[in-house]
């Protein structure tokens, strides 16, 4: 059991309002790791009025000053690294050596971006030089509430409250209530970078409590959320009475298009990515397309890269995929699979239940279907466990069809040694990111989708920008 820790308000951990107790389970286990405390509407109140008193100063200091607070956040965070390490294992249950390199090592890269992006970032720029007089001027949106997910902690946490920090915001986070612990060690690492009390505030809660009561929150400015279609769905319905801003990250149902001339590790590097973090992942490449001459290789192939995927407790050290993160997505994901069975899918690599040798535990089998179509379920709906949907196609028009047949849009992936056509295929596929031959996206390179993916944009200038108001000013007299 880790000790139960409260709220982090106007600089100071504070106790709930009132005891709301939750249980926080290592999904490795099944047995209560911490219990936190889920706010109530007095602290998200706390919380907001901390925030509100505290923008006008923080917007007022300059952005160099501001950096140089996000460049000491830096130099503590490697100090603080395996305490993340091991918290974002025990309660979302990656393992733990892909905590210490992925989970963690996704916050630093972040900030470290941001600090980049910010230093050659013209918050004050002239419109051009037809309008000597006019000046834009990019200033804070206010005060942002920031809801972030239990799949990649880290990475979430850091991308918003980097961004916001650097561009003037105050801050109310709202970690998931599966994964708070890493929150905390993070909140305690803002306080000893010397944020000043009201500019970083963290509230523990649920969506339905905290959540809802910040997105509809009249004193906030702006909402940045990251999670599932239906929550954000939700909280831009209940943001609108106020008209605040709302940048969405969300799910995600990536295609993988394979095409004959692909390289020969294609395949093998397409099953590994999409079992990489269970599956937790909304940009996982959950569908793979296979053009028809190397299709019955590449289903053999995934196969036997996918039986090889070994399952294992979080804290065991190695090279494994360990649970999902509680009984809700494993019983979801088992269901998931048995539509898939049911639906004429040919199960090539694991399948309904636990694996084999465990009794107890989230664990899922990781999961081959071959031989689907773009109408089944599982094909159509984000499964967020390691379950691998391929799909065979003929030509590079049928690629695309199927490819953008779904409602989301967040990152598909291209798999050919033909450069025209991998070129033809990014400007036709209908998604924010796409990723060709294994290659990963840059440094500051932004992070969103289109359609039901969201609309934000994260990471990088892009990331800057989506916590900024742009003002226009004319008549401006040079200083």
């Amino acid at each position: 059991m880790i000790e139960k820790r409260d709220f982090y308000i106007n600089g100071q951990w504070v106790a709930p309002s009132q005891p709301n107790d939750f249980q926080v389970i290592d999904p490795s286990t099944e047995e209560s790791c911490t219990v936190i405390s889920l706010g109530g509407q007095a602290d998200t109140d706390a919380a907001v009025a901390a925030a509100k008193a505290a923008l006008p100063g923080w917007m007022a200091t300059p952005v160099e000053e501001r950096i140089a607070l996000v460049e000491k956040l830096i130099e503590i965070y490697p100090t603080r690294a395996e305490d993340l390490a091991q918290a974002m294992s025990m309660e979302m249950g990656a393992p733990i050596d892909m905590s210490r390199t992925q989970q963690v090592g996704a916050g630093i890269w972040h900030l470290k971006n941001f600090i980049r992006a910010a230093k050659s970032f013209q918050f004050e720029r002239p419109l051009g030089d037809h309008a000597p007089n006019d000046r834009i001027i990019y200033e804070a949106v206010g005060v942002a509430a920031l809801i972030t997910p239990w799949n990649w902690p880290m990475n979430q946490i850091t991308l918003k409250v980097g961004a916001a920090a650097i561009a003037g915001c105050t801050m109310v986070l709202k970690p998931s209530e599966q994964s708070p612990l890493n929150a905390m060690i993070f909140a305690e690492m803002m306080h000893e970078a010397g944020f000043p009390p009201g500019v970083f505030n963290l509230v523990n809660g649920d969506g339905v409590g905290v959540g809802s009561q910040l997105s509809g929150h009249p004193d906030v400015d702006m909402v940045s959320f990251t999670g599932s279609t239906r929550a954000g769905t939700a909280i831009s319905k209940n943001a609108a009475d106020t008209l605040k801003k709302v940048h969405l990250e969300l799910g995600g149902k990536g295609a993988n298009v394979i095409f004959a001339d692909a390289d020969d590790k294609a395949v093998k590097r397409g099953v590994l990515h999409m079992m990489n973090n269970t599956g937790q992942s909304c940009n996982a490449p959950s569908r793979m397309l296979v053009q028809r001459p190397i299709y019955d290789q590449a289903v053999e192939t995934a196969a036997e890269v996918a039986n090889k995927v070994t399952v294992g407790p979080a804290m065991q050290e190695g090279r494994h995929i360990g649970p999902v993160v509680n009984e809700l997505q494993w019983t979801k994901i088992q269901a998931l699979i048995t539509k898939g069975i049911d639906e004429g899918a040919r199960l090539v690599a694991g399948g309904p239940g636990r694996p084999e040798g465990f009794n107890k535990g989230y664990f899922v089998r990781p999961t081959v279907f071959a031989d689907a179509n773009n109408q089944m379920t599982i094909a159509r709906e984000e499964i967020f466990g390691p379950v691998l949907t391929m799909i065979p196609f003929d030509t590079e028009e049928e690629a695309i069809e199927i490819a953008n047949d779904t409602p989301y849009g967040l990152t598909n992936y291209v798999q050919t040694q033909d450069g025209a056509r991998a070129n033809r295929m990014a400007r036709k596929l209908r998604s924010g990111m796409v990723e060709m031959n294994g290659q990963s996206r840059a440094a500051g390179s932004p992070f969103g989708g289109m359609k039901q993916s969201g609309n934000g944009r994260e990471g990088g200038v892009w990331g800057l920008e989506d916590f900024l108001e742009v003002k226009a000013v004319s008549g401006w007299t040079p200083e």
